[in-house]
């Protein structure tokens, strides 16, 4: 009884939580008609405004919920405490799918996922539990990374580039070793300046390593920190000359037009929508997909605002690494280990 008490609360409170966070606030006649097909989401501690990761993935379901008619909810996580009960009320809700966004909530989908064998879930960027309710999506955060950082070595003034993370960790480590990879392949003599927030959310810590990385020459910024990297975007904008900030997950290039180089966008929102429209069609399926530049999962914006900027040359040369890393002809380094043995390709 006390277990079922406390589920049931758990519910109420995520229900109370989501209540309004849709654009368009499902009803309760909504919710509640036979064989409507309900989706929802967890974000992680960077929260559904942090313009990168969480909002992409929210950009899924709102496009499931405007071209497939489902439902659509979200509930935000304040701290990684959160993501076990923000999971388990909604499956207690009777979502059928429901998404873990971010690696930080394997743990807590190891021990919610085998309780609801009739829910979906699916965690982006992490690991899941090998049940046949769960599906892992995944990216070659590398590839992506790597035309950011040719980009960017190719623009600069100085030769040095900054890369600033979130929380340091394997995948981010992808991000930094695929930019550190292309700027060398763009410019052998470029230096990168790393530098870690320790945090998805501290946007003031963002902006002071940024400055700091900006008093070291550095003249492109590229992070990977989620909401704190909106401080790092701020901090490339704000100083004085000609500084570039590189976005990621999405197209921040609107951020601080001009002043934002480019954007790493990684189909954080195609992904989410292809798995609703997968299940509703019966195409479901458990296990681990990866996506890269090949799967057409990682791109660049489409720079409206510094196109010109790029020097006469660079995008021919930067289709040509495009084709050889689909082709399987370049490996991209997604580690210390592979970065120190890669090779610059000729392009």
């Amino acid at each position: 009884m006390g277990t079922h008490l406390a589920a049931g609360l758990a519910a109420l409170f995520v229900l109370a939580a989501c209540f309004g966070c849709t654009s368009k606030p499902a009803s309760t006649a909504d919710n509640k008609a036979a064989g409507r097909f309900k989706a929802a989401m967890v974000t992680d501690a960077g929260g559904i405004d942090d313009r990168s990761f969480n909002a992409s993935a929210w950009e899924g379901l709102k496009r499931a919920r405007a071209e497939l008619g489902v439902t659509a909810r979200y509930v935000e996580s304040k701290e990684q405490s959160d993501y076990k009960t923000n999971l388990s009320a909604l499956a207690d809700q009777g979502n059928d799918v429901v998404f873990a966004i971010g690696y930080l909530m394997e743990d807590a989908l190891k021990e919610v996922a085998p309780r609801y064998p009739k829910t979906k879930f699916v965690i982006v960027d992490g690991s899941a539990p090998k049940l046949d309710n769960c599906q892992s999506v995944k990216f070659r955060e590398e590839e992506g990374a790597f035309l950011v950082g040719f980009i960017g070595a190719s623009v600069s003034k100085t030769g040095t580039l900054g890369f600033i993370g979130g929380m340091e960790g394997p995948l981010i480590r992808k991000f930094e070793c695929g930019f550190r990879a292309g700027a060398m392949s763009a410019r052998p003599d470029s230096r990168v300046i790393v530098k870690y927030v320790g945090s998805w959310t501290d946007v003031p810590k963002g902006k002071e390593l940024a400055r700091a990385a900006v008093q070291q020459k550095a003249d492109v910024l590229f992070h990977a920190a989620g909401k704190a990297g909106l401080g790092v975007l701020d901090a490339a904008a704000e100083a004085t000359g000609t500084v570039f900030g590189i976005g990621v997950d999405r197209d921040q290039d609107e951020e601080h037009p001009g002043r934002v180089l480019t954007s790493m966008l990684k189909d954080v929102n195609g992904a989410v929508f292809r798995a609703v429209n997968d299940i509703k069609d019966g195409k479901w399926k458990p296990g681990e997909r990866v996506l890269g530049i090949k799967d057409g999962g990682l791109s660049l914006s489409p720079m409206r605002y510094t196109k010109e900027l790029v020097p006469s040359g660079v995008f021919g040369r930067l289709d040509t690494a495009k084709k050889m890393i689909a082709d399987g002809l370049i490996k991209v380094p997604a580690n210390p280990a592979d970065l120190e043995a890669f090779r610059p390709p000729k392009l």
